[in-house]
């Protein structure tokens, strides 16, 4: 957008929510139930949108997967109001005491701004199981899965080797695959692995063998040998989405998340973050309970009422025309959903 364009150019918001993960889509379910406009931006694709199935969240069934998930709560979101566009936002500007978000089909005003942009799992080197039948990346997620079983864990640093001796919890039989590389674990960690009984694995891996529903069977390797998985982790670290924070002057952690309090504020006024692009654990309840207590702290933040009494001496007292403070485009939709919940 130019410099000349003006606020009436474009459409505003309440509530921008960038990224439509759980996190994201929780935030703006309580921000238009509470009365607010309410847009999620959304790129696709996301950590969520590549389960096969949905674990550890109470009420829905493991058989429901990332996809599916994630489409139940659009489809929640819209029936209460919220717009959900799937646009990729390119940059946000302060624009007067709004923001200004630019996407790939124009720009909107927002007076408050979410990031749930989330982070991108490095992927180690093809050739690779499948993700989610072999190839995992959650480890509280999916260490279930593999009790008893045959597990890899690929890496060479202090994270892969904690993973391996962690899921000697669940099973007996772990290796640890270095896939060429050398150990890059701290002298600690070196001490603490040798005593468990975890196998290294220094050769890389050459081919991989499916079985029936695409699960892994086996990896093979270039000194010829096949060793049996039925799946394991790839912990190569992560990319966290952060740009749009950085642009905005958010303070950030050392390992690239951003700083937020208890409610999911940054240190820019106005701007919030939640889920995986906050430190803390990558889960999906997680997730949604940040994303809830964001959208009640931006509730408090944005409604009309009760009027402070220096709001009151100033505007004078409120009067029968000034309530509801609701759009009115929210208040037919609640209407509109109380009457199909009555049916």
């Amino acid at each position: 957008m130019t410099a000349a364009a003006t606020q009436s150019d474009e459409q505003r918001y309440d509530i921008v929510v960038v990224g439509g993960g759980p996190a994201g889509l929780t935030t703006a379910l309580y921000g238009a139930r509470l009365g607010h406009e309410t847009a999620v931006f959304d790129r696709g694709g996301g950590r969520a949108a590549m389960m096969q199935d949905t674990h550890n969240v109470i009420g829905v069934p493991e058989s429901v997967s990332g996809n599916e998930f994630l489409e139940t709560a659009r489809d929640q979101l819209r029936s209460y109001g919220g717009a959900y566009r799937r646009e990729f936002v390119t940059a946000i500007d302060r624009h007067g005491e709004a923001f200004e978000v630019e996407t790939t089909d124009g720009s909107v005003l927002a007076d408050r701004v979410v990031l749930a942009t989330g982070f991108s799992d490095a992927r180690p080197e093809p050739p690779l199981p499948r993700t989610g039948r072999g190839l995992h990346y959650c480890l509280h997620c999916d260490a279930y899965m593999f009790v008893d079983e045959p597990v890899y864990v690929m890496g060479h640093g202090d994270s892969a080797a904690y993973v391996a001796m962690i899921m000697l919890n669940f099973t007996s039989d772990v290796d640890l695959l270095l896939r060429g590389a050398e150990p890059t674990w701290s002298d600690e960690t070196d001490a603490l692995l040798s005593e468990h009984p975890v196998d290294i694995v220094h050769e890389e891996v050459t081919g991989v063998r499916n079985g029936e529903g695409g699960w892994l069977e086996a990896l093979k390797f270039e000194n010829g040998a096949a060793r049996d998985y039925r799946g394991g982790f790839a912990m190569y670290g992560a990319e966290y989405n952060n740009d749009l924070a950085v642009s905005l002057d958010a303070e950030l952690n050392d390992d690239g998340t951003v700083v937020v309090d208890d409610h999911g504020r940054t240190s820019v006024d106005g701007l919030y973050a939640v889920g995986d692009l906050t430190p803390g654990h990558n889960q999906v309840p997680v997730a949604m309970g940040q994303g809830a207590k964001a959208g009640l702290t931006l509730h408090k933040s944005l409604r009309a009422f009760p009027k402070s009494l220096d709001e009151l001496e100033t505007d004078g007292r409120v009067t029968q025309a000034d309530v509801p403070a609701i759009a009115d485009a929210l208040r037919r939709q609640a209407g509109a959903h109380s009457s199909a919940e009555g049916d």
